[in-house]
């Protein structure tokens, strides 16, 4: 059923459940896993201009070491990859060209709160994905007991 699994990251604690799921889904399946780290270049373009190499930096940085903690948890048939650009069209691009079969997320990223159900990245996703995908909620403390993907 799924043959490329891609898992959309940016290495928060809110996105850690929906790489749980993606590692699990592509266990069950036999599935490749494509993990994806997108360096979001609107945030990097709206500060200042003093600042923007060294967030770049610090959100490459980011990124690498988020892929690289799901490399420690999944080596065998994983794939990661960094890209730079507006995140959900670079999410629905790399899985265009990874012949994805499915897109895991998270509903809310490093910018949190932003959005009230449904993160901003994720609802971009939702509506242009060219495959499924599955949205992830991170299960409140004290509340891992109920299933909400």
């Amino acid at each position: 059923m799924f043959d490329t699994v891609v898992v959309a990251t940016d290495g928060s604690e809110s996105v850690s459940r929906a790489v749980d799921v993606a590692l699990d889904l592509a266990n069950r399946f036999d599935a490749d896993v494509h993990a994806l780290s997108v360096i979001d270049a609107g945030e990097v373009d709206a500060s200042p201009q003093q600042l923007r190499d060294e967030l770049e930096a610090a959100l490459e940085s980011q990124a690498e070491a988020a892929l690289a903690a799901i490399h420690e948890r999944n080596a065998d048939g994983l794939t990661t990859a960094v890209r730079r650009g507006h995140p959900s069209p670079e999410i629905c691009s790399y899985a265009r060209e990874a012949d994805a079969d499915l897109i895991v997320t998270g509903t809310r990223g490093r910018h949190g709160e932003n959005r009230f159900l449904l993160g901003s990245v994720a609802e971009a996703v939702v509506a242009s994905s060219p495959v499924p995908v599955l949205t992830v909620r991170q299960l409140e403390t004290g509340n891992e007991t109920a299933v909400d993907a």
